[in-house]
């Protein structure tokens, strides 16, 4: 068994804590038991389940430190890990950033954990494939999909008095829909903590519609278009930016919140005023645990407030160093949305283009966060407020930054990748050539 109680958690810490002899010791411990099934070609190709626990103890002798890992909880393969731990420290080197482990912290209960996701079953799992599958062999079309479920905990102990535990659960399924003609692809993600809310059929469905629309794509020139960005396409483009409000990138001139001159750009306006982001472990649609991997409490945040630059990101030792309290890293993105739907942006849109997907992403210039990649699985020409034709794929070159400032229009909410994120109507989005494939 893989995933320990709070309290069968903590009796192998503090029996492995008890064999420590650092100056400080972090232990922390995990396990999940998790299933999957994948199909390709309309037929299974494989399916399985994994039991995964490890135990990681961190070992301090002033600023040396030392980690290792083992996954027996013997009383006797406890001790080996924490000694073979306090020899990597001594032979460390000094490292003049660490932070000593933080002592007790009160955490809100979270609600990552749903007892029906838990209880997957080898036999829902087919019937998930078995959802795509069919639909998509009675239409000419061929599927290749992966669904993985897992129920899984994690916990921390270490000599100052912290002791954090969380359970959590999630289910993760993607679809490919090709044409057998080869001229169409459709594409698909969804992930939910409570797999009551996944409905695989729908899921499919929208892949095979993408799929048989796309079939037969027509050129069209390079440029700057309008566009609707359904959030698989603008997740791509804003988790790099999420994951670049960091204050110490900014003070050290690395990053696109940096300030000409020195300094960061907190308190500053950025974007359009309608961008509103925040982060909250407890929100019913995205939940996330309540806790970091340093024991760091995380609370509701605010990061961006009507365009402006409301927190960033301190460390604990950039904390220090700058005199301010540590602000972690948010745990999930939440964005603002508008009450529209897909389907009004697209009869709002009198000339665009719908863009599925984003892939390929690769960075141009962390100083303006400039992007490039790919269309894919479904790109699609609007004109008077309907898809009139599909268009063949783009590489674009562009920067959530600038795409923030061109906002039209928001759309509904859409979980994405642990996050939530509106549909987006943006104006002169560049695409900078075509791309042959599908």
């Amino acid at each position: 068994m893989a995933i320990y109680t709070k309290e069968e958690a903590r009796r192998i810490m503090e029996k492995a804590l008890s064999f420590s002899t650092a100056d400080a010791c972090e232990i922390n411990i995990s396990g999940s038991e998790s299933g999957n099934i994948r199909y390709a070609r309309n037929t299974v190709s494989t399916s399985g389940h994994r039991s995964n626990q490890t135990l990681v103890v961190q070992s301090n002798f002033g600023l040396k430190s030392g980690v290792a890992t083992i996954d027996e909880f013997d009383d006797a393969s406890l001790k080996k890990v924490v000694e073979r731990a306090e020899e990597l420290a001594k032979l460390a080197p000094e490292n003049p950033e660490f932070m000593p482990p933080l002592g007790p912290q009160t955490y809100d209960e979270s609600i990552t954990y749903s007892k029906a996701t838990a209880n997957i079953t080898p036999g829902y799992r087919a019937e998930v494939a078995a959802s795509s599958i069919n639909p998509a062999a009675s239409k000419d079309v061929t599927s290749a999909g992966f669904l993985n479920d897992s129920a899984g905990f994690s916990a921390m102990l270490n000599s100052n008095g912290l002791f954090a535990y969380n359970k959590s659960t999630n289910v993760n399924f993607t679809v490919t829909m090709r044409t057998n003609d080869g001229t169409g692809s459709g594409w698909v993600t969804r992930d939910f903590n409570d797999v009551s809310k996944f409905d695989a059929v729908e899921a499919s469905n929208v892949a095979i519609d993408k799929a048989i629309m796309s079939r037969e794509a027509k050129a069209i020139e390079p440029g700057k278009y309008t566009v609707i960005l359904e959030p698989a396409a603008s997740i791509g483009l804003l988790q790099n930016m999420f994951g670049s409000i960091d204050a110490r990138t900014a003070d050290e001139g690395r990053s696109f919140m940096s300030k000409e001159g020195g300094g960061n750009k907190l308190g500053e306006k950025i974007i359009d005023e309608r961008i509103n982001l925040w982060s909250d472990p407890l929100h019913p649609d995205v939940p996330t645990p309540t806790w970091n991997g340093q024991g760091q409490p995380l609370k509701k945040m605010k990061w961006i407030e009507n365009g402006v630059v409301k927190n960033l990101a301190y460390s604990r030792y950039w904390a220090k160093q700058k005199g301010v309290d540590p602000v972690p890293f948010p745990s999930n993105a939440i964005m603002d949305g508008g009450n529209a739907s897909l389907e009004d942006l697209i009869k709002s849109t009198r000339k665009g283009i719908l863009v599925t997907r984003l892939w390929y992403i690769r960075g141009v210039d962390p100083q303006t966060l400039l992007y490039t990649g790919l269309t894919r699985d479904g790109t699609f020409y609007i004109e008077n407020g309907r898809i009139k034709h599909p268009v063949k794929n783009f590489r674009f070159n562009e920067s959530p930054i600038i795409m923030l400032n061109n906002l039209e229009e928001l759309g509904q909410q859409v979980r994405i990748n642990g996050n939530l994120i509106p549909y987006m109507k943006v104006r002169d989005f560049t695409f900078t050539s075509l791309s042959d494939a599908v």
